[in-house]
């Protein structure tokens, strides 16, 4: 009899595998998952166990019972949470987001090869196995899960007042929110197929663990369906640090942005600039809006943290910056993006980019790589490793407005937009002023201002496979495959080397569903 193991999966169970079969993407070659998968099969079953500590059997419907219910959702954002019997380091949701994100973009460059799952988001290398995606998979779902089961205690309530519909609005926005996450990550943009296979739905606790994905137009559905029922109840303000009417209108615009429903991403950004509760941060205080972000006038929606929650080297800051000792520091700003950013070294934007020098002034290098190191999560209180990143702030809604009117021709009116941004970032001494420059479509200066603006936050992959364009990273970093330190000739571009473009319609774009939800679910089916 082989010893197993409980691996958490979604809904209500864990999968009990057998101890022995390394289920490291590392030391799994993809020829083997095969005879790895038929192996497992043969000697597994699914162990039914409570993932979750609250059920609609025992939470308590009061509003505090159910606000302290719902603060549990919030907190599984920014917590360190078991999985598979072990609670490490990288086992956080945002770190997982960011890495699987902005890690597998052109705005960040890798310093080293690491046998850290993260490195698969630089390599594009992916295998169903590997930890991060299975984590954040699972945690996504136990997310979700937590959100439906206060939703159904709330909606069991006849007569609910007002704070009970602010906190039953703020579940159905986090579901949103959650689902919307995983579809992007695990699923074709729904500009390029919306009949492509999407994620698996979990709108109620009675569903049964074997559910069939859903198309990525369902998944869309659904989403804009639960940010528009959260947007109508609710009515109150918890602070920065929870979901808002504000917030699921930010949700809205950017869905509908996703799937160049121009007029609708038009129609939500406009409610959010004009409510009148958020204002751009300004030359003078565009430094301190990150490290204050649950205060800042621009911030909507962040996940806070506090000094309880540094994590040290395991924060989001640890891989892309270090003070000489607050972390790893391996991972920088990539040289595709100040190439961008240098036209206009005036920018305020720079504040969050740091290189140091070395005694003659050049900037160091990591293996050859020039360090320039990201602040964007650091500094909240004076700490390097500490912040509360911002899910929605003011900026992106005028970067969507400005996206969806050079989608609909409406050329003038969206450099407009690009300029209220400029204006606000120490570059009004260059605004468009309703003409192009030479060479740029509306659409590039756009998408050119999204970088510069959203660098870092987890936006700039999608941004670029939504609109059908491809990932360029013909620059040094070791998402080449086989680069030796000696290679890296910085007075020139690379050539001759695997990886540096990734067409839009390579299925590598989006990750493997994790081997967790294809052994425990039979109607899951994979990516290619």
């Amino acid at each position: 009899m082989w010893p197993t193991l409980n691996i958490p999966i979604t809904g209500n169970f864990y999968l009990t595998s057998v101890v022995g079969f390394n289920l490291s993407p590392m030391n799994i070659q993809k020829s083997i998952i095969v005879l790895l998968l038929s192996t497992l099969l043969g000697s597994c079953s699914l162990v039914v166990e409570p993932s979750d500590a609250i059920t609609t059997g025992n939470l308590v419907t009061t509003t505090d019972g159910l606000q302290n219910a719902l603060n549990g959702a919030y907190s599984l954002f920014k917590d360190r949470v078991e999985f598979n019997g072990v609670i490490s380091t990288n086992n956080m949701y945002l770190r997982q987001y960011y890495h699987l994100s902005d890690f597998a973009s052109d705005d960040i460059v890798c310093g080293q090869v690491t046998t850290d799952p993260f490195f698969y988001s630089f390599t594009q290398d992916h295998a169903p196995t590997q930890a991060n995606t299975r984590f954040f998979w699972y945690i996504s779902y136990k997310i979700i899960n937590t959100a439906n089961t206060v939703i159904e205690a709330v909606e069991q309530i006849t007569e609910r007042d007002a704070a009970q519909q602010q906190l039953l609005g703020e579940c159905y926005f986090l579901r949103a929110f959650a689902h919307f996450n995983l579809v992007r990550l695990f699923a074709k943009p729904y500009t390029s197929d919306p009949q492509a296979p999407g994620i698996i739905l979990r709108l109620s606790l009675s569903e049964g663990s074997a559910k069939a994905r859903s198309s990525v137009e369902e998944v869309y559905a659904s989403i804009l369906a639960d940010a528009t029922t959260a947007a109508e109840l609710m009515n109150s303000s918890r602070g920065s640090q929870y979901a808002s009417k504000e917030a699921a209108w930010a949700l809205l615009s950017r869905v509908n942005l996703y799937k160049e429903d121009n007029a609708k991403a038009i129609e939500y950004a406009d409610l959010v600039i004009n409510s009148g509760k958020f204002t751009l941060s300004t030359p003078g205080t565009y430094p301190t809006l990150f490290p204050n972000a649950t205060a800042a006038s621009e911030t909507i929606f962040c996940v806070a943290f506090t000094t309880v929650d540094d994590y040290g080297r395991g924060s989001i800051a640890s891989m892309v910056y270090s003070d000489g000792n607050s972390g790893w520091g391996e991972e920088f700003a990539s040289q595709s993006l100040i190439d961008l950013m240098n036209a206009h070294p005036q920018d305020i934007r720079f504040t969050y980019i740091e290189a140091p020098g070395s005694g003659s002034g050049a900037t160091e290098r990591k293996n050859g790589i020039p360090i320039r190191y990201i602040r964007k999560f650091s500094y909240q209180d004076g700490n390097p490793n500490l912040s509360s990143p911002i899910m929605f702030r003011l900026a992106e809604l005028y970067l969507n407005r400005a996206e969806a009117k050079a989608k609909l021709g409406q050329t003038a009116e969206a450099l407009d937009d690009l300029d209220i941004i400029r204006e606000n970032r120490g570059l009004s001494d260059v605004l468009y002023h309703r003409q192009l420059p030479g060479g740029l479509s509306a659409l590039d200066a756009v998408l050119n201002e999204r970088r510069i603006e959203l660098a870092f936050e987890g936006h700039r992959v999608f941004d670029l496979y939504r609109n059908k364009r491809n990932l360029e990273r013909t620059y040094w970093g070791y998402h080449l495959p086989g680069l030796r330190e000696s290679d890296i000739d910085l007075s020139r571009k690379p050539s001759g080397y695997a990886n540096m473009t990734l067409s839009w319609e390579h299925p590598r774009t989006i990750y493997y569903l994790p081997i967790d939800e294809i052994l425990s679910n039979p109607l899951a089916t994979q990516n290619p």
